[in-house]
């Protein structure tokens, strides 16, 4: 084991549509938590719930106002888990991209030693990189200065199925798969019956960058899903044990999901998809 004061600090930040937030979603935290810190190399400083705003068009996406209260009532009870509404309150879609740079923003403004400012835009042989204005690129632990404390760590925490959505056309960008891999980094619990080695072996971007991506196995299997949650509750079915009490609580005394929330927005293309088709057109 490595001295822990060397230990990289890392954040991880898990983005999606928490549709409701169920037990399985804080699972996540807890085991790339405990992963990351036993290769004695990591120490995760907080785990950040990031939902995605009403603009995504998902089908059965209910008010993001319901989804993040919902959020902080299953996180109350951590002390390192917590809810951004940032992405929730946008008026259009955001790419998860556009989150993790908000969050190392965040995480630069918070370093009284390391000011936004200073932050060199990290550059590599042969790859030019278009820059947003006010975005700030992560810059690598050895081009900082030396004596100044080191910025975070900003990890994408995902599920299997969010890496193999990687290869649905027009689902993402090819440039902002490489940018988050390649500055940010992955941390995908492995669920059963997704072979992610094989995905990752099969993508030309993914195997350049497969060693800033964390495979993590679960071993104690847990099928538990937003989509199966608004299912049973269509049927008058107990949820109990799936999602957090207060949660229940909640949605029983919102009444949120039914037949015609499970409706909502199905006439609608999902936002990334229109985005990304009209502007290859």
């Amino acid at each position: 084991m490595e001295n822990p004061d060397n230990r990289t600090e890392i954040v991880l930040v898990a983005c999606g549509s928490f549709n409701p937030i169920t037990n399985m979603h804080l699972r996540l935290f807890e085991l790339a938590k405990d992963y990351l810190q036993e290769t004695g190399k990591y120490k995760v400083i907080k785990g950040i719930i990031s939902p995605v705003s009403d603009a995504y068009r998902k089908k059965g996406l209910i008010s993001a106002s319901h989804r993040v209260t919902m959020a902080k009532l299953a996180t109350q009870s951590s002390d390192w888990v917590e809810v951004d509404d940032w992405e929730s309150c946008q008026n259009e879609w955001s790419e998860t991209l556009k989150v993790l740079r908000y969050h190392h923003q965040k995480c630069m403004s918070s370093n009284p030693t390391k000011s936004p400012q200073r932050t060199a835009p990290l550059t590599k042989p042969g790859r030019k990189r278009k820059r947003e204005g006010n975005s700030h690129v992560p810059i690598k632990k050895d081009q900082q200065n030396p004596g100044t404390k080191s910025v975070p760590q900003i990890k994408l925490l995902c599920g299997s199925d969010i890496v193999e959505s990687f290869g649905v056309p027009n689902l993402w960008k090819s440039e902002d798969i490489t940018e988050i891999v390649a500055d940010y980094g992955l941390v995908c619990i492995n669920r059963p019956g997704y072979n992610v080695q094989k995905f990752i072996y099969e993508s030309d971007i993914l195997w350049e960058h497969r060693n800033n991506i964390h495979l993590v196995d679960e071993w104690i299997t847990n099928d538990i899903s937003s989509t199966k949650i608004r299912r049973a509750l269509r049927r008058h079915l107990s949820i109990r044990y799936l999602v957090p009490d207060a949660v229940q609580a909640y949605i029983e005394k919102h009444d949120l999901y039914s037949p015609g929330s499970e409706d909502k927005n199905a006439e609608e293309i999902l936002a990334p998809l229109q985005k990304h088709a009209s502007s290859k057109q």
